[in-house]
């Protein structure tokens, strides 16, 4: 699971439409190279180091998988594509637009293309008030210091007045109606990726299955017909433990909570896996079981082609999967799709992600959460 990191850059102009420019920025960011999760009001102050016109200078912060240098790299050709021209020319200049990247998470980077945190950014009110804006609980890695110390012990004496606000693009997606939102999915489909990555975002709670400590998981990969009841009947014992345990000490109507499955994937498995006889004796356990269990406000399934998991498998380097078939996972598929097309009070939403990857791809994960406000708006 690719762990996002907490990146603050900082955004300025002092030509043309200053404003209308910042605004594009910020919704090409958050388009191409993360989920911009806070966004600071705009500042404007007179040009720092030269003579030029004033300018426009806010600060987001940003939430992305992406290296430090991949979001540079990024944000570089977003400012060619606002039409910034970067030249050799020594000192500073006026520009359409400019990006800045001030931290990333709390690490310390000293390269010959970027140093971070911004070497600079001490010494500047444009790039500390727009910061403090963000109310976020950072330290400087080699300063030591809070934001608000920083702000206190800044000499810079120019004016820097906040002069416009300017909406976060996810404010678009209100999610607020949404109290439990379960996702599931086959082998490799990104649940557990998708799930952390939009609790992280919206600051919900999480509920991740516990599967590495199930004994019988490898057993099962190597001789199926031998495990294939155990397996299914520990994972349904686990699932409902923990489920009780940890839905009966969240407060569903006051939280928000984002789950990586739910126990009904407990039936779509046994039903792949398991002889008639066994499956009947399993479902009949399984129904006394999902009586007792809250079901999530809205069931997302990700569907996903046996090819495209069967490379995310071999990526994440598990021995006990790496024998799984494509005709298992399609077989799982299946499983899956028959089930839910039954299911009558269920709130569900299936979603293709065939080519979609909405961890190296900012689109479709925007994609995703599109998709989740059309049906929570219907």
């Amino acid at each position: 699971m690719k762990a996002q990191h907490q990146v603050i850059l900082s955004i300025g102009s002092n030509q043309g439409d200053r404003l209308g420019t910042i605004k594009e920025c910020i919704r090409l960011i958050h388009q191409e190279i993360g989920t911009v999760i806070n966004v600071s009001r705009v500042y404007e102050t007179a040009a720092w180091g030269f003579d030029s016109d004033a300018f426009y200078n806010c600060a987001l912060l940003l939430h992305s998988h992406f290296s430090a240098t991949e979001v540079l790299s990024k944000a570089l050709t977003i400012e060619q594509q606002l039409g910034r021209i970067r030249n050799n020319q020594n000192g500073y200049q006026s520009r359409i637009i400019d990006i800045d990247m001030v931290a990333f998470d709390e690490v310390i980077i000293d390269t010959e293309s970027l140093t971070i945190p911004h070497p600079l950014m001490q010494n500047r009110k444009f790039v500390l008030l727009p910061f403090q804006d963000l109310n976020m609980n950072w330290i400087h890695p080699v300063l030591g210091k809070s934001v608000l110390e920083l702000v206190a012990l800044c000499e810079d004496e120019g004016k820097c007045i906040a002069v416009a606000s300017i909406e976060n693009p996810l404010q678009k997606f209100d999610f607020s109606h949404l109290h439990y939102i379960a996702f599931e999915g086959n082998i490799g489909a990104g649940k557990t990726t998708l799930a952390t990555k939009i609790a992280q975002d919206f600051k919900a709670k999480t509920l991740f299955e516990r599967f590495s400590d199930n004994s019988f998981l490898a057993k099962f990969y190597k001789n199926p017909e031998r495990y294939a009841f155990p397996l299914e009947l520990s994972f349904l014992v686990d699932r409902y433990e923990q489920l009780s345990k940890d839905l009966a000490s969240s407060d569903l109507a006051k939280e928000f909570l984002v789950a990586d499955y739910h126990v009904f994937k407990s039936l779509i498995f046994a039903k792949v896996t398991l002889e008639d006889e066994e499956y009947q004796l399993y479902k009949n356990l399984f129904d006394i079981v999902y009586k007792e269990i809250p079901k999530p406000d809205l069931y997302v399934y990700l569907l996903q082609h046996p090819d495209r998991l069967l490379e995310n498998i071999k990526k994440r380097g598990r021995d006990y999967e790496q024998e799984i078939s494509a005709e298992y996972l399609e077989n799982i598929n299946q499983a899956y799709l028959d089930y839910l097309n039954e299911q009558k009070d269920l709130n569900l939403l299936v979603l293709d992600m065939t080519n979609r990857d909405f961890v190296n791809n900012q689109s479709d994960y925007l994609f995703v959460l599109e998709e989740i406000q059309k049906k929570i708006n219907s």
